[in-house]
């Protein structure tokens, strides 16, 4: 009996010796270098690699079995080797190793293995947590990294609640989540990148249902983990979160431009699936002068899933629709689903005795998938060899009808949230389902990406996208999906305040091009007029998402002219403010295209180090030089805003200034957007068009709001054709314009062009709207050392589209105007 209990007692001191040597990180042996590789070998059969992709960038992968394979290439990274990093040195001391870069120190402990990353100023940045930095059970792999008591992270794309995500925790699965509320999680897309306050990056190259815990399990560590495939993560070094999202970039590749009607308005409905009420609604826009570039045709445009072939009975002709609403300025864009119903009998067995669906790994055969709409479904498999440029030719018809882009609807796809374990039976070309799933939107964008412009060259894509993975902004734009209140619409107010977080959680994920449901996508409307508060509220909100689109469920109209006159005329007002700010609007286009730099963006991405900004989530800026407030409260009628540092001017009034780096409640009517601009700004604008090209050479208003003395005001316009891709082959041109403060008074310059060959579309005036107040207002102008002749206001406008050759200035009761013809050339106006 004793030798049994000394047998029992040894068995459990050995199990608990395993368990804990399972929890915890082995000790490294040794090491070997392959050019940027260095790879650190465990004493329990695992290993880790670290790859130089820059002297910032470092991709880390944890081999828990000292192999390093995947089954396939990353979805995301299109480029590694991002910068020459020399001659890479490994440094072996008695306690650790340690590699120097121009910009980091990294050092790696030997028992136990432990990974620590610091600046080159010996600042401590990222660092395994003690012993328990990267552990394996099974297919799991995790890793525990220190937590600071100040640090704070952001990004993940686009996900719930608040844009700090310290104490927060989310998982990695595209879900179809309808009527999400402010905490659902996951969503549609899978992003996981994301910020830490202490200026570094991580992005985790894994597809598989990944989570990360942000401080939920202790205060002294968060953590990220992958159920399956590879532990493969890249840590990202900035001076600041702008550059951390440029070699995200880089990365990950280039968001693509949107052509520029894009960045109109839209307007949409879930059966807006006829050409009757379709030319109704382009009718109501031109007749009330409401600016419209966009209308949507919602998923029953066709009478099967997917076969590109209007709905016969709701079109009668529609090639003629499409040229008369051209001939009026809209463009027509229609969704698409990533699947042929089994209704649609002759595409379904051509696609299925083609091999080109997703398989059941239970039957061998296509897999039955329910579908929310047209009945069970095949689900087309983008990356099987051959389905492309069958979906090519397919998707090809509607577009040589005239239509000019694409809504990529339900490519989670839809119905195989986490809890339906059943689709995990799905076998893709390149793998199971739980590799797949968050990707698989990804492979159908880059295939409608790709077969657009091969069969449309040197033409835009339009492209927008409900479900998607990193990377998606070489393909596609995104929206937020189906957000909203279903149970009472009017109590939809708590969703559309999280919009807010929502897009700039987008933003930060390289979704640059994005918007919202406008006036939430779910609820009944049954009370116009009690719902018009809420409308105008949705529609000054949107009016600064990137992409602009009014949309709702089922057959609930919501054009801006439903609601009563004073909710159509404030949001008719909100939504010609943006139409004028399109110059403004574009050229951070270019910038999101360049940098990755989103236009809607959180305030810590101008103000990093302001605190205070971490808690900003309901405003944004709106590029670098406007603060937008809008209100999300019902009944509000004022806003409580947070200025940071500088001097700040209600861009309503052009005239009321606050003070930076405090918090400011400011009136708030219901015709009013919250909006400020910083002091020592340029404001392009344009008149307001009814679509953004009616008047390609229109005038160009450049609103300056000079610094303070000495200091100067810059901005650099940016201007291209707008739909081809002449972007990419340095077709455009770039206009600096400033504004120096002196004492005497003010210097603006309208630079040399920049660029190639892209011309301005014909002849134009620039207008110059200095604000100042009346004592600092000039008394004499001159330009280019001639002195300009003074004129009244009226005479000044008059000669805004004909007169090209006169320059003259005018006293205005905020400050001054100028009209300067634009020939291209550099000028100097003087303001004494």
């Amino acid at each position: 009996m004793k030798h049994t209990a000394y047998l029992c007692a040894l068995l459990l001191a050995f199990v608990s010796l395993t368990l804990r040597a399972a929890d915890r990180v082995g000790n490294c042996l040794s090491y070997r270098q392959e050019g940027r590789a260095v790879t650190f070998l465990l004493n329990d059969s695992s290993a880790v690699q670290l790859r130089l992709c820059s002297p910032s960038v470092v991709r880390v992968w944890f081999a828990p079995d000292g192999r390093f394979q995947r089954s396939n290439p990353s979805f995301a990274v299109v480029e590694e080797d991002l910068e020459d990093v020399g001659d890479i040195r490994v440094d072996e001391q008695n306690a650790c190793y340690e590699i120097f870069t121009a910009k980091l120190r990294i050092r790696v402990g030997k028992a136990p293995f432990r990974l620590q990353v610091f600046d080159k100023y010996q600042k401590l940045l990222f660092s395994d947590h003690a012993d328990r930095g990267h552990l394996s059970g099974g297919q799991r792999k995790t890793e525990y990294k220190t937590l600071r008591r100040d640090e704070h992270f952001f990004g993940l794309g686009e996900k719930t609640g608040p844009l700090d995500r310290r104490g927060e925790a989310y998982k990695m699965w595209n879900s179809d989540q309808p009527c999400y509320s402010t905490v659902e999680d996951p969503l549609y897309k899978s992003i996981p990148f994301f910020l830490s306050s202490y200026r570094y990056g991580i992005f985790v190259d894994n597809t598989y249902k990944s989570e990360f815990k942000f401080g939920t399990e202790s205060r002294d560590y968060y953590s990220f983990e992958v159920p399956g495939g590879q532990m493969v993560y890249y840590f990202i070094f900035g001076r600041d979160y702008k550059d951390i999202i440029r070699q995200y970039v880089a990365l990950t590749g280039k968001p693509i431009m949107p052509p520029r009607w894009a960045l109109g308005f839209a307007q949409s409905r879930g059966l807006l699936t006829n050409e009757k009420l379709t030319r109704e609604i382009a009718q109501g826009y031109r007749q009330r002068g409401i600016p419209c570039d966009i209308i949507y045709q919602d998923i029953g445009w066709t009478e099967y899933l997917q076969n590109f072939e209007w709905r016969p009975g709701n079109y009668d002709n529609p090639r003629k629709m499409l040229s008369d609403l051209k001939e009026m300025g809209f463009k027509v864009v229609v969704s698409q689903d990533p699947v042929v119903a089994q209704a649609n009998r002759a595409q379904w067995q051509e696609a299925d005795s083609l091999g080109y669906f997703v398989t059941d790994t239970l039957t061998g055969k296509t897999y039955d998938m329910p579908w929310p709409w047209g009945g069970n479904c095949g689900v087309v498999d983008f990356t099987r060899p051959g389905v492309a440029d069958w979906w090519g030719e397919l998707q090809q018809k509607p577009l040589d009808d005239g239509v000019a882009g694409f809504w990529t609807d339900m490519g989670e796809p839809a119905w195989s949230n986490e809890d339906q374990t059943e689709r995990l039976t799905m076998k893709h070309y390149l793998g199971m389902h739980d590799e797949m799933h968050n990707v698989y939107g990804l492979t159908w964008d880059k295939v409608v990406k790709e077969q657009f412009e091969k069969r449309n060259p040197d033409r835009r894509i339009f492209q927008m996208t409900r479900a998607a993975f990193a990377g998606l902004q070489r393909y596609t734009f995104g929206w937020t999906g189906d957000c909203g209140n279903a149970d009472d619409v009017n109590q939809g107010w708590g969703q559309m305040a999280n919009q807010i977080p929502v897009l700039l959680s987008a933003g930060l994920g390289i979704i640059p091009f994005t918007t919202c449901d406008i006036s939430g996508y779910c609820g009944d409307i049954t009370d116009y007029p009690g719902t018009a508060e809420l409308y105008t509220r949705w529609v000054q909100l949107g009016a600064f998402t990137p992409l602009s689109r009014i949309h709702h469920e089922g057959n609930v109209a919501v054009e801006p002219w439903l609601f009563g006159p004073e909710a159509e005329r404030d949001a008719t007002a909100a939504i010609r403010l943006k139409y004028s700010l399109l110059p403004y609007i574009y050229t951070y286009a270019r910038q999101a295209h360049d940098t990755g730099l989103p236009i809607m963006r959180p305030l810590f991405l101008e103000y990093p180090q302001d605190a205070e900004t971490f808690r900003t989530d309901a405003q944004f800026m709106f590029g670098a030089e406007l603060l937008v407030a809008p209100v999300v409260k019902k009944g509000a009628r004022t806003k409580n805003v947070y200025l940071p540092e500088g001097t700040w001017i209600d861009y309503n009034d052009k005239r009321t200034e606050y003070a930076g780096e405090q918090w400011t409640t400011v009136d708030a009517p219901l015709s009013v957007i919250p909006l400020f601009v910083r002091r020592g700004s340029i404001i392009p604008r344009m008149p307001v068009p009814d679509y953004t090209d009616q008047h390609p050479a229109c005038p160009l208003t450049f609103e300056v709001f000079p610094a303070a003395a000495g200091g100067e005001a810059r901005f650099s316009l940016y201007e291209d054709e707008g739909t081809d891709q002449g972007y990419l082959r340095g077709e455009y041109v770039r206009t600096p314009v400033s504004c120096r403060t002196e004492s005497e008074g003010y210097v603006i310059e309208v630079g040399r062009r920049e660029g190639g060959s892209f011309r301005a579309p014909g002849p134009r005036n620039f207008f110059f709207s200095v604000y100042v107040d009346k004592e600092q207002a000039p008394r004499q102008v001159w330009l280019d050392g001639r002195k300009l002749k003074k004129v009244k206001e009226a005479k000044l406008d008059a000669g805004a589209d004909t007169d090209f050759q006169t320059a003259v200035w005018c006293v205005t009761d905020d400050g001054c105007r100028l009209r300067l013809p634009d020939d291209g050339q550099p000028h100097t106006l003087e303001l004494r």
